[in-house]
């Protein structure tokens, strides 16, 4: 998985730029994240929770993402996903068009985790 986390030139916000497979991720870091470092605390906190066997699956829900922790791997998704409000016009449904890339992406614990500690590195750095 390829990622970057750079400095926004205008802003000075911390962005985060995902390879395509996994670029909502970014929007996620940067809105559900940011630099709250008890929300990252809460997350890392709950992956340790899954990752030990603690609990089996946990949904965060956020304001604008979700993410599912599971033993098998990480999800992340739009919230529009969880309540079935994500359809696309049938005109729209191709083979070729790949906009569920764009509304989740999954990955394994281990990068996860690394993700967001590289992230709190990133935002207090």
């Amino acid at each position: 998985m390829e990622y970057e986390f750079i400095h926004d030139a205008i802003t000075g916000n911390a962005k985060a730029q995902f390879s395509l497979e996994h670029q909502i991720i970014g929007p996620w870091l940067e809105t559900e994240i940011g630099d709250n470092t008890e929300k990252l605390t809460e997350l890392l906190t709950a992956l340790e929770q899954v990752s030990s066997g603690k609990t089996q699956e946990l949904l965060i829900t956020g304001r604008e993402y979700s993410v599912i922790l599971s033993q098998d791997d990480i999800q992340v998704q739009v919230n529009a996903l969880l309540n079935g409000e994500c359809q696309l016009p049938e005109e729209l449904q191709s083979d070729e068009l790949q906009f569920d890339a764009l509304d989740s992406s999954a990955c394994g614990i281990e990068d996860f985790r690394s993700i967001l500690l590289s992230w709190a590195k990133f935002t207090k750095g």
